[in-house]
C-alpha cells in the first residue's frame, strides 16, 4: 500500500494517474495548501522542501518526494511503464526531465502571473506563455511519427500530459499542433488517467471520484 500525500495540482495528479495506470493500491492524504499543511513539522519530515506530492511505501518504508522521482520509483516497483533496457529507460528519463525542468516550471509561472499575481505584468505573462508554447512545439515535433514520447507508453507520457491537460488554465494554445492534440486525446481516453485526474478532486468534483485503487482521508 502506498500513502499519497497530495493536493489537486498537476504535480499531484500525475502521481495519482500513475498509480491508477499501474494499478497500485494507495490511500490519499489530502494536504490543504491554503492552510499551510505543507509547512507542518510532520510534512517537512517527509519533504524538507515543503511541496506536494510525497509518497510513503508501507511495504518498503521508503519515502519519496518530487513527482518525477515518485513516478520513477513506482515504475521500478511495479515493473510497468518503464522499459527494461538501458537505452529505453533513458529515453523515458529525458522526456520525464523535459517536463520537470521545462513545461512544469514555465507553465506554472504563466499561471502564477495570469491568475494570481496582484497586478498585470504583461512582459512576464508573454515570456512564460510564449516559452510554454515553444516547449509544446518540441513535443509536437517529437510526436509527428510516433504514438508516445518514448518507444512505448510510459511515465513520461503521464508526467507531460498532467500539465498539458490544463493548458487552457495557463492560456497557452494547442491549436496548430495536431500531433500534440492527437497524443493528448489518446491519454485522456485511458481509464486510469480518467480516474487519476479526479484524485484528489478539484473543488466541486468530489462526487465524481471513482478511483480504482484509492481511498481518501483528510489529515
Amino acid at each position: 500500500m502506498i500513502d499519497l500525500h497530495t493536493s489537486p495540482t498537476p504535480n499531484g495528479w500525475k502521481v495519482s494517474m500513475g498509480l491508477e495506470e499501474m494499478e497500485i493500491p494507495y490511500q490519499v492524504h489530502l494536504v490543504n495548501l491554503a492552510k499551510g499543511d505543507q509547512h507542518t513539522a510532520d510534512f517537512l519530515k517527509m519533504n524538507p522542501n515543503g511541496r506536494i506530492p510525497v509518497i510513503v511505501d508501507r511495504e518498503t518504508g521508503v519515502t519519496v518526494f518530487e513527482s518525477g522521482a515518485i513516478l520513477w520509483y513506482l515504475a521500478e516497483r511495479s515493473g510497468r511503464l518503464l522499459p527494461a533496457d538501458l537505452a529505453g529507460r533513458f529515453d523515458v528519463m529525458q522526456w520525464l526531465m523535459f517536463q520537470m525542468s521545462g513545461i512544469g516550471p514555465m507553465q506554472g509561472q504563466a499561471v502564477s502571473f495570469i491568475r494570481y499575481f496582484p497586478t498585470t505584468v504583461q512582459p512576464a505573462i508573454d515570456r512564460y506563455v510564449n516559452e510554454t508554447r515553444r516547449l509544446y512545439t518540441v513535443l509536437e515535433r517529437r510526436l509527428y511519427d510516433r504514438e508516445y514520447l518514448a518507444t512505448d507508453y510510459s511515465i513520461a507520457d503521464i508526467a507531460n500530459y498532467s500539465w498539458l491537460r490544463s493548458h487552457k488554465w495557463a492560456r497557452v494554445p494547442v491549436e496548430g499542433l495536431p500531433n500534440l492534440e492527437r497524443w493528448m486525446q489518446t491519454k485522456a481516453d485511458k481509464p486510469g488517467i480518467q480516474r487519476g485526474v479526479l484524485v484528489p478532486p478539484s473543488p466541486g468534483k468530489a462526487d465524481l471520484v471513482k478511483a480504482g485503487g484509492a481511498s481518501i482521508v483528510t489529515t
